[in-house]
């Protein structure tokens, strides 16, 4: 598991929760120095020990602690490049949807080594899809649902999403889209202004 997973998981624990929630954390999940270097890889099993160790101290469900790092990952200030990544993948949410499958390479880009899961979308008619996910961390279909939602907001789309667990390996997610233009999305230009 690339250190930018967990480095994410920290900045979303301290960012949300506090830093003495962090430092709780940390020793919980028997950190040395309580804080991940983002370039360093870790055992997928360190993440998982990780978000135990948040279920631990917060109290939330694991699910639940996934679900608000997804959402944390687009929407707060502090990953504004991760929105930026995503909002890259179409003009609405469902170019957003069908530009998935692509997610993992278009990372790469930026980092080779990040391991994102493998997205499929298919399409169930009268506005259903299923996303599946290939399961490089238990759970991993809680985040993406987390910034599926998140997304929504941003290009003002109405949808209902529900986890739907996993099946060979991957898990799959249900995106019921109801209305693409419920709202008025976030603006976002393609150019990053100087200044």
């Amino acid at each position: 598991m690339h250190g930018l997973v967990n480095r994410s998981v920290q900045c979303f624990i301290r960012d949300t929760y506090g830093p003495s929630n962090w430092s709780a954390v940390a020793r919980a999940a028997q950190m040395d120095d309580h804080s991940y270097e983002p370039m360093l890889t870790a055992s997928p099993g360190m993440t998982s020990e990780l978000i135990d160790a948040c279920h631990g101290v917060l109290g939330h469900p694991r699910e639940t602690i996934l679900e608000d790092l997804g959402t944390y990952l687009v929407s707060h200030a502090n990953m504004t490049v991760v929105r930026r990544l995503l909002r890259f993948g179409g003009v609405d949410y469902l170019e957003f949807l069908h530009s998935l499958r692509d997610l993992r390479d278009r990372a790469r880009l930026a980092v080779d080594d990040l391991d994102l899961p493998t997205m499929d979308l298919s399409e169930r008619g009268d506005g259903e899809y299923r996303l599946t996910c290939s399961v490089p961390m238990p759970g991993v279909g809680h985040v993406i649902m987390g910034m599926l939602r998140a997304m929504a907001d941003d290009y003002g789309a109405l949808v209902f999403l529900d986890h739907l667990g996993e099946v060979e390996g991957c898990e799959i997610v249900s995106i019921q889209l109801v209305d693409q233009s419920h709202a008025v999305g976030k603006p976002f230009a393609l150019a990053v202004r100087a200044g």
